[in-house]
């Protein structure tokens, strides 16, 4: 049987270890971006050109790079950042590739297209909008005569640092269009993977794009959510397990998860995530999935292994009855 077509969703450094277990796995691979980044070099490229925010999207293409001598120059090249103190200082190379090709050709996707091809990707890199998109999150704890009030919060880097605990996210616009061919691509999926990575900045604003999530809703593909390996200070301290997946729901009740593949390490006493994904009617996959240099980051090798075990064996006997966590 041919390698299933996988689609992955989140951005930055949670994406770039997906992608590059992914690649491991199958060549029809599809990686879906998000496109709210407001820091950095993405932050000035976005505000001073109007174009998408290259960052997350260099990181893929960078991931999918070929494993040759060309592949590999070339993601240095594209993953090389200025130094000094001039007016290139902090842009990356990759995003000024990026930045360049849009305004040429006029279209991200297809300068996307062309530089995956420079770099001889395996698989293909799409935004999840074609327009730059703003994350506005809903934080408790900013007050401090109030501690149960409120306060809105509104950009991707303000959202990912704040010092209170956000409750809630959505985008501004409030409907974006998604991006056509990252509809198409879940719809003719066979898995669609969510996480890790930032929950609420990288895997939750793909559930905010109507389209996108009409796709995530409706196609026949399972969808397999990787947890990440510790909780992220703002965004997600304190959350357990459970907690992420509940965020999950609460921010789209209607989709479908198939299995959760979590950090045997890192979720500790599984007994209460067992639990929820159980009682759902889901699967639970548990894996040692973690680098061994004591940093929350994922080691692709296991990565890949972990997921073999899930997509691979499940694509070889896959029945379309396959059980759901809601």
């Amino acid at each position: 049987m041919s390698a299933p077509k996988v689609v992955a969703l989140g951005g930055g450094h949670g994406l770039f270890a997906s992608l590059q277990a992914l690649r491991r796995l199958t060549p029809h691979l599809t990686a879906v971006v998000t496109v709210a980044d407001d820091g950095g070099s993405s932050g000035r490229l976005r505000t001073e050109l109007g174009i998408l925010p290259p960052g997350d999207l260099r990181m893929a293409l960078a991931a999918l790079a070929g494993d040759d001598d060309w592949g590999r120059t070339w993601e240095r090249l594209l993953q090389h950042r200025f130094g000094g103190d001039g007016p290139l200082a902090g842009h990356a190379v990759g995003n000024l590739v990026l930045a360049g090709l849009t305004e040429s050709v006029g279209d991200p996707v297809e300068a996307l297209d062309l530089t995956a091809r420079l770099v001889g990707a395996v698989g293909r890199v799409l935004p999840m909008s074609c327009s730059p998109l703003e994350i506005v999150a809903e934080v408790l704890g900013l007050d401090p005569s109030d501690a149960g009030a409120v306060t809105e919060v509104v950009g991707q880097v303000a959202v990912a640092t704040t010092t209170g605990t956000v409750s809630a996210v959505h985008l501004r616009p409030a409907e974006p269009v998604a991006c056509e061919q990252a509809v198409q691509a879940v719809l003719d999926a066979d898995w669609v993977v969510l996480g890790p990575g930032s929950w609420f900045t990288s895997v939750l604003p793909h559930l905010l794009v109507p389209g996108l999530r009409d796709a995530l809703v409706s196609t026949s593909a399972r969808r397999l959510v990787c947890l990440n390996l510790a909780a992220q200070a703002g965004e997600t301290d304190g959350f357990s397990p459970e907690a992420h997946l509940d965020v999950l729901a609460g921010h789209a009740a209607e989709l479908s998860v198939d299995v959760v593949l979590a950090d045997t390490a890192a979720v500790g006493d599984a007994h209460g995530l067992m639990a929820t994904v159980a009682g759902s009617g889901g699967r639970l996959v548990l894996a040692p999935v973690a680098r061994d240099d004591g940093t929350p980051r994922h080691d692709p090798d296991r990565l890949a292994a972990a997921l073999a075990g899930v997509l691979l064996d499940d694509h070889d006997s896959a029945t379309p009855e396959a059980p759901a966590w809601r």
